[in-house]
Parts: C-alpha cells; sequence; structure tokens
C-alpha cells in the first residue's frame, strides 16, 4: 500500500521501531548474564531464559541467584555503605547526575530493550518509562545536593534490599535506587524474572558512570531470591509487588528492625460524573486500563459511571475499544502489546471466564497468532459484591458499574479493601475538589489518570500498602534520625501487700466513648508506691478493645473538624493539665517513687501546646511537576491510631502519642502505662473537662501483652505504635500483616521522652494523599 493510498483510506499503516542495536547489545554481552556484585559481571551461570512475549524467542540467558549469590552482593554494599555515605551529598548527586544523562544518551536502547522484554508498545517505552526513569535520577541528584542543609537530623539506613516486579522495570528500579543512594544508602536489587533485562543495562550504565563498587548490586532470578534478600542482613526491603507476597514479607520481616515499604496491588476506581466531557473521558480510560495491558498496580480497572449517561457512556466505549489496534509491541501506532508471560495470560483468561454475570464485550480487533495477547475487554452491569469487582486481574480487563450520586459513587469507589489510586472525571470543579479528598487512595486525579513524577510521592493505603515512592516523604523513608539508640529496659511496677491507708475503695475506671467503662472481664489489680496501695485499675481485654476501636471509629467527624478548632482543644487539654499540675506530679512520684513528676507534667503541658500549635500548620504542599496543573500533597489522619504507651513516662509518654494524632485528626485507642496507670486514669478527667468529643481518645488498663494481639489485628485499627518496655514488636507486626496496617514499634530500643519527638509524631499520624489536577482547556 503507497503512502497515498494510507492517506486516502486512512487505513492503519505499520511504522516499526529496528530492535537491531537492543539485539546487538545483548550479542556484544554473550547473550549471557551473571549478576552484577561489587561493580563487575559475574560469569554466568545455570538460569532460565528471558523470552519476547510478543514472540516466544529467547532474548538471553540469565543467572538463577543462589544464596552465596546474595551474601556476596549484601557483603559488597555493607563494605561500601561507609565510604558512600561519606561522600557526602553533593559527592553522590554527580554520580546520580552522570546515571541520568546516560540513561538520556542510551533512552533508545533502553526502550527497545524494555519492549522486547516486557511486550509493552514502544511509544509507552519511549514516551513514558525511559523519560520518567531519567527524571527520578535528575531529581534525587538534587535532593542528594540539598540533604545536608534540608535534613540535617538525618542519616542513611544502611543497606538496601529492594525487589521490583516487571510491568515497568526500568521505572521501578529508578524508583527505588535513585532515593536510596542520594541518601547514602547502598542496594541489593533483584528485578523481576520475566523481564530483567534492563536492570542488567543499567548496571552496565553504573560501571560507565564511575559508581563507587558495591553501591549498586543487582542479582537475577526467581522468587526465591527475594526471599533470599528478605532474610539477609539488611536494613530496609523495599517491595513492588502483589498484595499476597507483600503480607508475606510483613511477616517475615517482623520484630527483625528493617525498614519496610510495601507498593502493592489495586482496583482502583475510574468515576465519571454525568457532566463530564464524555469523549474525553473514553480517551483516559483508553489510558487508564489498557495502558501496558492493563499490567499496571493503579490501573483504572473498576469504572463507576452515573447512570444518567451509562448507556451513552458504554457506547461509545465499545466503539472505541474496537478501534484499538493490538500487535507488534514493536510497532509505534501499536495501542496494545503482548501480556508478559504466558502463566500471566492464562491467569487474565481464567479469571474472565469464571465470572457468570454482566456482559461480556471484547474488541473487534485482529490479535497476532503467535505471542501473549489477549483483548481489550469490557464487562458491565456488575454488582460490588462480584468477585471481579473486587479481586486485580492485572490485564485489559475493565469492569463496570453505576451509580446514582456522589455520595453513592464515594461509598462505591471506597468498598474495596485496596487503596491505591483513583481518577474524577467532571466539568464541575467544586464537585472534583469535593470527591477527591473523600476517596480512600493515596492518588487521585482529577480528569487525567496515570500522571506520575518523582516530585509527587506514589503510593497507597489499605491493602496497597505503606509507604511512598518519590517526593519528600518517599526520600525520607531511606533515612533515620541521627544517633544510637539505647537498649529497652523493662519497668517493673513497686509491689507491695497489706490494705490501703484509705478503707475507701479507689478503683478507676478506663475510658471509652467519653465514659468511664468498667472492663469487660471483671478483673481488676493493685497499683502500689512506697508509701503503699494508691488504688486499683481495670484489665482490660479484647472485648474492651473492641468497644474501644467502635467508639473511635465512631467519631470519624473529628477528622473533618478544622485544624483551628483541633487547636482550641489542645490549648484547653494544657490549661487545664497545668491548673492540677501539683496534683499529677504527685501522683507520678507516688506511682514510680521518684522525683521527677513536675517536670514530667510540665513537659506533658508543652506537647500538648506544641500539638495544638502544629494542628493547623503541619500543612501539604503544592507540588510543580511537568504538566500544565498541579499535584497536590494533602496530608490526611490516618484514623484510628492504637497506642501502646511508654511505661516509665506514665503520662508523658501518653500526651506524647495522643497529642499529635488526635491534632491531625486521628482517634486513639491508648493502653496506658502498664506499671503506673494511675496518671492515664487521672488524664480522663482532663479530657471529660476539655471538650474532647465522645471516641476521639479511648484509654484502657492493662497487659499491654494482653492487648497488643487484639489492637493489631482489628480490621478497624488502622496503625499500631508501641512503646511499651515489653517488646512486643514482632508480635504487633506479624499479626498487623492481616489488613497490612501500619505499625511503629520499638524494637527493643529506649526512647528518649525527655526530647521533643513532635515532628515524628506528626509524620506517623499522617498519610500523603497525591491528588492531580490539570488546568486549561
Amino acid at each position: 500500500m503507497t503512502v497515498k493510498e494510507i492517506f486516502e483510506t486512512m487505513d492503519y499503516g505499520p511504522a516499526p521501531e529496528s530492535a537491531a542495536e537492543a539485539l546487538a547489545w545483548l550479542v556484544d554481552q554473550g547473550d549471557k548474564f551473571g549478576h552484577y556484585i561489587d561493580g563487575t559481571f559475574t560469569k554466568p551461570g545455570k538460569g532460565f531464559d528471558s523470552r519476547n512475549p510478543a514472540t516466544g524467542e529467547v532474548l538471553a540467558n540469565l543467572t538463577q541467584a543462589k544464596q552465596a549469590d546474595v551474601d556476596a552482593a549484601v557483603a559488597a554494599a555493607r563494605k561500601a555503605q561507609p565510604n558512600w555515605e561519606k561522600l557526602g551529598g553533593a559527592g553522590r548527586a554527580r554520580y546520580l547526575y552522570a546515571i541520568a544523562r546516560l540513561l538520556q544518551k542510551h533512552a533508545r536502547l533502553a526502550a527497545v530493550l524494555e519492549s522486547l522484554d516486557n511486550g509493552k508498545p514502544i511509544r509507552e517505552s519511549r514516551d513514558i518509562d525511559i523519560p520518567l526513569a531519567q527524571r527520578h535520577f535528575y531529581y534525587h541528584a538534587g535532593m542528594a545536593q540539598l540533604m545536608e542543609s534540608e535534613l540535617p537530623d538525618v542519616e542513611a539506613l544502611g543497606v538496601c534490599g529492594q525487589i521490583i516486579p516487571w510491568n515497568f522495570p526500568l521505572l521501578m528500579l529508578a524508583w527505588k535506587i535513585a532515593p536510596a543512594i542520594a541518601m547514602g544508602n547502598t542496594v541489593v536489587l533483584k528485578p523481576a524474572e520475566y523481564t530483567s533485562l534492563t536492570a542488567l543495562l543499567f548496571a552496565d550504565i553504573c560501571s560507565q558512570a564511575g559508581l563507587p563498587k558495591g553501591v549498586v548490586n543487582i542479582v537475577t532470578g526467581d522468587g526465591s531470591v527475594g526471599e533470599m534478600i528478605v532474610a539477609a542482613d539488611v536494613d530496609k526491603i523495599a517491595f513492588t509487588g502483589s498484595t499476597v507476597v507483600g503480607r508475606r514479607i510483613r511477616e517475615a520481616t517482623a520484630g527483625s528492625g528493617k525498614e519496610l515499604t510495601l507498593e502493592l496491588g489495586g482496583k482502583s476506581a475510574y468515576i465519571v460524573f454525568d457532566d463530564a466531557d464524555i469523549d474525553s473521558a473514553i480517551e483516559g480510560l483508553v489510558d487508564a486500563i489498557w495502558f501496558n495491558q492493563g499490567q499496571v498496580c493503579c490501573a483504572g480497572s473498576r469504572l463507576l459511571v452515573q447512570e444518567g449517561i451509562a448507556d451513552r457512556f458504554h457506547e461509545k466505549l465499545r466503539a472505541r475499544m474496537d478501534n484499538l489496534r493490538v500487535g507488534d509491541p514493536l510497532d509505534k501506532c501499536i495501542d496494545v502489546g503482548a501480556v508478559v508471560d504466558p502463566l500471566q495470560l492464562q491467569t487474565i483468561k481464567a479469571m474472565v471466564e469464571s465470572n457468570t454475570v454482566g456482559h461480556v464485550h471484547q474488541a473487534a480487533c485482529e490479535l497476532p497468532e503467535n505471542g501473549c495477547y489477549y483483548p481489550p475487554t469490557l464487562i458491565s452491569g456488575l454488582e460490588t459484591s462480584d468477585p471481579l469487582m473486587q479481586e486485580e486481574i492485572f490485564g485489559p480487563v475493565l469492569v463496570s458499574s453505576t451509580f446514582r450520586t456522589p455520595d453513592e459513587a464515594v461509598e462505591l469507589a471506597n468498598n474495596t479493601r485496596y487503596g491505591l489510586a483513583a481518577t474524577v472525571w467532571t466539568e464541575n470543579v467544586n464537585l472534583a475538589l469535593d470527591i477527591a479528598p473523600k476517596l480512600v487512595a493515596g492518588v487521585v486525579w482529577v480528569n487525567a489518570t496515570n500522571l506520575f513524577d518523582a516530585a509527587a510521592g506514589f503510593g497507597g493505603v489499605r491493602e496497597s500498602g505503606f509507604g511512598r515512592e518519590g517526593g519528600w516523604e518517599g526520600l525520607t523513608a531511606y533515612t533515620k534520625p541521627k544517633g544510637k539508640a539505647k537498649p529497652l529496659a523493662k519497668v517493673e511496677a513497686i509491689m507491695g501487700e497489706g490494705a490501703p491507708v484509705d478503707p475507701i475503695d479507689r478503683t478507676s475506671k478506663m475510658y471509652v466513648g467519653g465514659k468511664q467503662a468498667r472492663p469487660d472481664g471483671g478483673y481488676s489489680k493493685p497499683v502500689w508506691g512506697k508509701s503503699g496501695l494508691l488504688g486499683h485499675v481495670g484489665l482490660a481485654n479484647r472485648k474492651d478493645v473492641r468497644n474501644a476501636v467502635e467508639a473511635a471509629a465512631g467519631a470519624k467527624s473529628w477528622a473533618k473538624t478544622t485544624g483551628h478548632l483541633r487547636a482550641q482543644i489542645l490549648y484547653y487539654i494544657g490549661e487545664n493539665l497545668s491548673a492540677r499540675a501539683d496534683e499529677f506530679a504527685a501522683r507520678i512520684d507516688a506511682m514510680t517513687g521518684k522525683k521527677d513528676g513536675a517536670k514530667e507534667v510540665d513537659a506533658s503541658i508543652q506537647r500538648l501546646f506544641t500539638a495544638a500549635a502544629w494542628a493547623d500548620k503541619y500543612d501539604g504542599q503544592v507540588h510543580g511537576v511537568p504538566i500544565r496543573g498541579v499535584a497536590i500533597a494533602m496530608k490526611e489522619s490516618v484514623g484510628v491510631i492504637g497506642a501502646l504507651c511508654a511505661d516509665e513516662a506514665p503520662l508523658l509518654g501518653l500526651v506524647s502519642a495522643m497529642a499529635p494524632a488526635i491534632a491531625m485528626g486521628n482517634r486513639v485507642v491508648l493502653a496506658a502505662s502498664e506499671p503506673y496507670p494511675l496518671a492515664a486514669t487521672d488524664f480522663y478527667q482532663i479530657l471529660e473537662t476539655s471538650d474532647v468529643p465522645a471516641g476521639v481518645v479511648n484509654i484502657l488498663t492493662g497487659s499491654h501483652a494482653e492487648l497488643a494481639k487484639p489492637l493489631a489485628s482489628h480490621l478497624n485499627v488502622d496503625a499500631v505504635w508501641s512503646f511499651s518496655s515489653t517488646d512486643l514488636s514482632k508480635e504487633i507486626e506479624v499479626v498487623s500483616a492481616g489488613n497490612l496496617k501500619r505499625t511503629w514499634v520499638n524494637n527493643a530500643t529506649a526512647f528518649d521522652w525527655s526530647m521533643d519527638h513532635s515532628r515524628r509524631f506528626l509524620q506517623a499520624a499522617t498519610e500523603v494523599k497525591n491528588i492531580w489536577v490539570p488546568y486549561g482547556e
């Protein structure tokens, strides 16, 4: 067909990209690869083939890592880390800039190699993946340059183990490696078994950049290699992949003291209101679900359309689907490429074939005879409870339902165990900015989809994981406060015997839902001081935890109040505590047998005033992302936080955890100091007279070991903190894997309560939601 004929008929004309350069690079490497350890490639060993999913052809042979390989990589990283950190931010920045420039220099090679190995269309690799990978190294080179001035109180974690998926091989590598090495860490990275070639190209680029040996190490292999890295002597694990594997990693690292960030699966809602530009929304939807063959964790795979336009929208969508081109990923005119592997293709087929409801439409497009191809698919008319509306398919399959009102749209969108991303399509900016904050997701796009940038953090909540990639929040996940923590010492209560001096019963109740509450089990324990019996407190059990969490969940409107209002109430609490300072100081001295009560009360008052000061000032940011628009980073409350309060600081430990949490709109369930609980039961008298709404603060007394598990396993608890002198870190982190709630545990190290750690508490008490808002006609 001539150019003239193509122009006159508007028939599809292929525009293939040459694979010659990429294939030549593979030949130059001998079509066989070892690991990249301590700055050099190891000798290739027994392993597995990397295949082109579009043709089934073998591209190269990769080496299956053994335990000795992982150990060698970790040892190299450990040896290199001190000197790499000592190089300083400015010194490290030069290497990151060099890597970014080399990624630009070899951009075409990287893009073609990515499409050959992964099956995604070349225009996606060329225009999205590779430029974003370059952007991350440029951005984090700047972050390294600024580290000493902007992050003076933190240091590198050490050695980071990183495990990435097969859907964005080079981009995921950049998301992980760039911030880690910028902050002075060294890394051991395992690329996905299916798609390791661009990681090995990156290793070659590291050598070209002169990166010091051992800073970046790459080992290849199947999932067992990832398990080796998780179990290795590393200081952090960063994982992107399935929720099932993320849960296992949470359990495996529990109690180890390793930092952990998880970017997991999703079932993201794509909400279209009746005033939306339908044609634009459909084009956005094409990118949302058929981008990278739907193999995207944040894919807009769950379409919610307002009833009034649903029929017309679906009709137009089916017509648009029928015009999608599926075929050779190296053809620059192709819309949908190949699924990554035959096993993944079979998984997609099995999930779709198991569905027995709704209406299925598959695009009327020709599929290549060979290769892993699946047609773009729409399944409409589903209910929220249908399996395909809840389960991540990870393929080019869109499921659809309808809604009537904005409130129903929010309810349907949030009716999932995931919380990674969401899209809102409407011409009404007031509606968009009303809906976006209500969606339980780490990222929300308005009239756009799948926008990413190194300056704007990406990550989820609920079972989509915790932590962020990119932005300041992603950067600080690779740092820790300077200084060495002291070992945790168990705090024991003063023991005594005999009758009380005062025959009147002094049994303190707990505080649940704004009321004093007796323990469900009916048991109590004595609290002694050196002068004798001071009173009794109830022993809370799992039912008391249930009641307290229900009360906290019922107070969710607290998160919607203004920071100004929360600040006033915190100031009020501080004023009321100040009025009774001598009484609280005497109580603390009586329980502990020391004379530090007055200092502890004064510090507690200051913590309350500090939290009040931050309540309307701990703001988000507006990121300067490279689009005509902005990315608004909103700091939102985590939700319900359960905290095992410090034993050694019965008032200060409780206030230091409570005040920043409620300042940010959270509700708390506090387990009081186990040996010295009376300061907490006295403190709820302060709460009762300080206008604190019922359920915002709940206080339980009893054994931390008994309360840890029900708190960490409760599905309505969003985060658990433990500062108990009983080290419960492992148990809490194992049990928290049930719904992947956030945890902050002490890992048998002491916390200096005399220092003001308000900023750390504020960070732990907030989630960052990035809302992308393009503007212009």
